[in-house]
């Protein structure tokens, strides 16, 4: 299963959802829902373009871990 490492990136290079948002040209509530359930599955566009943004590899804004058994 793959994780979305977005709130930890964010963190990392403190910068806000919503200066991270508008950096990447998304919406605020993507970006939100990201950050907030990063177990969900997003298109890699929208990854493509976060990862652009904010200096990143794609590979850094996710992370596989093992499923629930």
């Amino acid at each position: 299963m793959l994780r979305l490492r977005v709130k930890e990136t964010l963190e990392a290079k403190n910068i806000s959802i919503t200066r991270a948002s508008r950096l990447a040209d998304l919406n605020y509530k993507t970006v939100r829902d990201m950050v907030a359930h990063p177990d969900r599955e997003v298109a890699y566009t929208t990854l493509y373009k976060l990862a652009r943004a904010l200096g990143v590899q794609v590979t850094d804004l996710i992370e596989e871990v093992p499923d629930d058994a």
